[in-house]
């Protein structure tokens, strides 16, 4: 049985949807693929009669979300735009992007102010902001909280969520299945902020799913989800481990750090996994010529998502495929770990670090 199963109940977050987001954006730059990797839920077309993309009425969306100081949190806001694009009964309204906690406030507040028909808020600490979206939702605006969680859940009528308990899991079993018998492999972990309550759960589900087949993490260091983090953590590994089987970094946008540490040191003896899904990562996995084997999807189509749940809400319309009548409360994306094999299913949803 797999471990998505055996240590479900172990999850922190309520039990909800879980569903694989296929909204990302494929961002184009000087390193992209010459391949077609476009999401076809990216691109715009007739929607048909009776669907829920057949357009309704005309609604307010407010957004707002942290600085794009990271690929992660940059392919958030740009996908939630280009979704938005795609409904010409959406009207998109975008704060920017912001680090200041006391500015995202404002920004919340302006979109009450303006009475806007929903908010989709990732928050920059969602304790903090729990407050003013409380205020909002006692306003009668719908807010869809993503990635951190508020601290009261009537802050939210809809909250969409990564799995980073099911990172680990996922990058454990991908281990384990790579090990098969071997139980003196030896395992290593390239963490992100050690406190963090994301990063101890990635660790727990990591350290569980390897104790299913017999392993243990030998080595673990800390990041700080920053390519510079990422080379000093990975130097200081590479130099206390001198033999590593796997790998496993939390962060595709920390890991482009690591693997130039890894390529310096000359070392390849080991496969690579790393976490979120970038696309210069999902590249170098279809190329076969580099230590990274495999990554593990923490979705950055989340803001998207909350867009589309935001404007199912207003129209007082459904998910389609579900019986029940009402969008839920909670929408956990899955997990998938990606391969050569089903890379380029990935690639259109990947961002660029």
């Amino acid at each position: 049985m797999s471990l998505h199963h055996v240590f479900d109940r172990r999850r922190k977050t309520v039990a909800g949807l879980a569903v694989v987001a296929v909204l990302g954006l494929s961002a184009c730059t000087s390193n992209e693929s010459s391949e077609d990797t476009t999401n076809p839920n990216l691109t715009s077309g007739s929607a048909e009669a009776g669907s829920n993309d057949e357009a309704g009425d005309q609604i307010v969306i407010g957004f707002s979300a942290p600085a794009a100081d990271h690929g992660w949190m940059a392919s958030i806001t740009d996908s939630t735009e280009t979704v938005a694009e795609q409904y010409d009964d959406v009207d998109l309204r975008l704060a920017e992007g912001t680090n200041d906690v006391n500015a995202q406030i404002q920004q919340v507040e302006t979109f009450i102010n303006e009475g806007v028909d929903a908010i989709v808020l990732l928050p920059f600490d969602g304790a903090a902001m729990t407050p003013v979206a409380l205020q909002a939702m006692e306003a009668g605006i719908p807010v869809v909280n993503v990635d951190r969680e508020f601290d009261d859940p009537n802050a939210a009528r809809v909250t969409v969520l990564g799995d980073n308990y099911g990172m680990g899991v996922s990058a454990g079993e991908y281990v384990c299945s790579q090990a098969g018998d071997d139980s003196d492999a030896v395992v290593a972990e390239i963490q992100g902020i050690a406190s963090l309550p994301l990063t101890q759960d990635r660790s727990q589900g990591f350290e569980d799913a390897l104790g299913e087949c017999g392993l243990d993490v030998d080595n673990q260091v800390e990041a700080a989800f920053t390519p510079e983090s990422g080379s000093e953590a990975a130097s200081n590994l590479l130099q206390a481990a001198p033999q590593i089987d796997y790998l496993w970094n939390h962060d595709d946008d920390q890991g482009v750090g690591v693997l130039a540490a890894i390529e310096e040191a000359g070392r390849d003896e080991f496969q690579m996994i790393g976490g979120a899904g970038s696309q210069q990562v999902m590249e170098a996995i279809k190329s076969g010529d580099s230590v990274l084997k495999a990554t593990v999807v923490y979705p950055s189509t989340q803001g998207a998502d909350g867009l589309k749940l935001a404007r199912l809400l207003v129209q007082e319309k459904t998910v389609d495929d579900l019986v029940e009548v009402e969008v839920p409360r909670t929408v956990q994306l899955f997990a998938p770990v990606v391969t050569s094999e089903n890379v380029d299913t990935y690639l259109p949803t990947a961002f660029v670090s």
